[in-house]
């Protein structure tokens, strides 16, 4: 191993190299069946096509299209989405697999219509600007069917304003090597933001490492500011629930929360 030191963009090829190693833990499945849960109470016709916006590594793209449906994954970063396709061409018994798509999705136009669209793991909060919130969220409204479900998970403002993100160190084993992840968070109260650097340094068992810096900027959201913005693209805030609990009353211990939107007009 090289010993390098790298500040990337967001996304990029050494923190997308690590990113499956970090989240291991996490149950996409259970998330997905959580959605599909959502999915069947609200709907008004039965879901088959489902749009995965911000799909990185196809953690969710995957488990749905296991689930029997026709998912098209989208995400930014072509480094992640090597990963997914990879995974995806591994498939088997799978009649339709994901397709994939790199595009930013704020100005993503593929010319068709879902019956779902997903956005998860905070993607919507990665849109820090309001009027990145309101391409995004455009562009959410543009592919949904009218009468169709948008599922997003966020940060829930008042928890974050309550509890105040901390600095967080995590070490995982990676192939052999030790993945050691430092997370230094800032919070911007005024913008609704908060800023982590995350730094990974990978170290082989012969002294030599890899460093890899990224700068993420995250924002929370408060529910009329959500309802706000949603109903501004055409679509109604159903439900807010506590995530990945998806059951419960939201309070300001509650740093994720689920949301399910339909597109009416």
């Amino acid at each position: 191993m090289d010993t390098k030191k790298v500040m990337s963009d967001v996304f990029g090829p050494g923190y997308a190299g690590d990113y499956d190693t970090i989240y291991a833990s996490k149950n996409y499945l259970k998330e997905c069946e959580l959605a599909e849960r959502f999915l069947a109470r609200y709907e008004e016709r039965k879901t088959r096509t489902i749009l995965d916006l911000g799909c990185g590594t196809g953690g969710h793209a995957i488990p749905f299209s296991e689930r029997g449906y026709l998912v098209t994954g989208v995400d930014r970063s072509e480094d992640m989405l090597a990963q997914a396709r990879a995974k995806a061409d591994a498939m088997e018994d799978v009649p339709n697999r994901p397709v994939f798509h790199c595009s930013d999705l704020r100005s993503l136009d593929l010319g068709e219509e879902f019956d779902a669209v997903v956005m998860m793991f905070a993607v919507l909060g990665y849109q820090v600007r309001n009027s990145d919130v309101v391409a995004a969220l455009r562009c959410v409204s543009k592919h949904l069917r009218i009468g169709g479900l948008f599922l997003f998970d966020v940060w829930y403002g008042p928890a974050v304003l309550a509890m105040r993100p901390s600095e967080r160190i995590r070490t995982f084993e990676k192939e052999g090597s030790r993945l050691i992840r430092l997370a230094v968070p800032k919070l911007d109260v005024r913008r609704h933001c908060c800023s982590i650097l995350f730094r990974h340094v990978l170290l082989d068992n012969d002294g030599h490492y890899r460093e890899t810096a990224e700068d993420h900027n995250t924002r929370f959201f408060f529910p009329m500011e959500l309802d706000f913005f949603l109903n501004y693209v055409g679509m109604d805030l159903l439900t807010l629930v506590p995530f990945p609990e998806g059951e419960g009353e939201i309070t300001e211990s509650t740093w994720n929360v689920l949301g399910v939107a339909r597109r009416v007009k």
